[in-house]
């Protein structure tokens, strides 16, 4: 049971990132490192407590000091741990990352034989938490592996029937896919196609880069990702373009926003900096403009810092560089 509705409710990974704090070398060079609350839905969940939204994850920790200590930061950061499963079969993931700015930050997960935010089941799936959330988030690695394929589902079924019961039936839940794609976690690209395309019925947003609608839907081109996104039954589809900037459109608009100025230090957590403010975004019915403005300035605020939990702006920070942006808007 829940006292109050979730404003966003995220489901998959969470772990720890172990990341260097020297910068421009290889992992075998490195003294010394930081540990950070790491995964990209956590990280979201964290991204959007920061801009003040109740925030909470459903995902699984091992049951051992770093599971303990991932279940800590979430609470001390804002983040409703309730969800937070303990399975004693496997390890808390740990990620090491490599940082060479601007562009190359390789990533080295350790998460074999599996995860435990992998182990969820649908029958641990709290359907009313899922069905209340005003926002709720799913990535694409959620769907690599049973038993948290089906308990995506089963929490997509769930969502769905709000829909049907809610006080406006016209209008569908926010529901995100993020199109999240890491090849390593998938036997091969056409898997991951086949369980994106499934669940992309079940959702009313998609937002991705190119490479990530390549596997989605077969097109890297943004338009034609954005169209073919849409066909597959989403209302919006947002595809990111690095120096080129964000598309987002609808069947009705579609609005492209340039990329912020910004020394990068570490890419890693601007993709879900972004999804936090996206998520504040569409919660408080910002026009596509503002929302895709605001989560463009909080993605480039965490390029420049090193870690990506912790990283997260504050709703003063994103404004600040967000209206600083120029913005080209485009209406069809």
């Amino acid at each position: 049971m829940i006292n109050q509705p979730h404003d966003v409710l995220a489901i998959g990974r969470c772990g720890v990132d172990v990341y260097p704090l020297q910068i421009g070398v290889g992992l075998e060079e490195v003294e010394s490192f930081g540990k950070f609350l790491g995964g990209s839905a956590a990280n979201v969940a964290v991204a959007a407590a920061r801009l003040g939204n109740r925030s909470a994850l459903i995902s699984g920790v091992g049951d051992d000091p770093f599971g303990r200590y991932v279940r800590a930061e979430l609470a001390r950061l804002d983040v409703d741990n309730r969800y937070v499963a303990t399975h004693g079969e496997f390890p808390t993931p740990v990620t090491f990352c490599e940082i060479f700015p601007p562009d190359d930050f390789p990533l080295y997960f350790y998460r074999k034989p599996s995860a435990p935010d992998l182990q969820i089941r649908a029958d641990e799936i709290d359907t009313e938490a899922v069905r209340s959330a005003r926002l709720y988030w799913s990535t694409v690695t959620g769907l690599s592996e049973e038993p948290s394929r089906s308990a995506h589902f089963a929490a997509w079924e769930a969502r769905g029937a709000r829909a049907a019961t809610g006080d406006d039936p016209a209008r569908r839940p926010l529901t995100v896919l993020d199109l999240d794609y890491r090849p390593m976690f998938w036997a091969t690209p056409g898997a991951a196609t086949e369980q994106v395309q499934k669940a992309l019925a079940h959702v009313t947003v998609a937002v991705g880069n190119r490479e990530e609608c390549q596997i989605a839907v077969g097109e890297s081109n943004p338009h034609r990702a954005a169209d073919a996104l849409l066909d597959l039954g989403v209302e919006l589809a947002i595809v990111k373009q690095g120096p080129r900037g964000v598309l987002g459109k609808t069947r009705h608009s579609s609005v492209t926003v340039p990329p912020n100025d910004v020394d990068v230090i570490n890419g890693l957590g601007a993709g879900d900096a972004f999804g936090g403010s996206l998520c504040h975004g569409l919660l408080n019915g910002w026009s596509l403009e503002k929302t895709l403005r605001y989560a463009n300035a909080a993605g480039a605020i965490v390029a420049g810092r090193l870690e990506c939990s912790t990283a997260m702006p504050t709703a003063a920070e994103v404004a600040e560089l967000a209206e600083q942006t120029a913005v080209e808007a485009v209406n069809v």
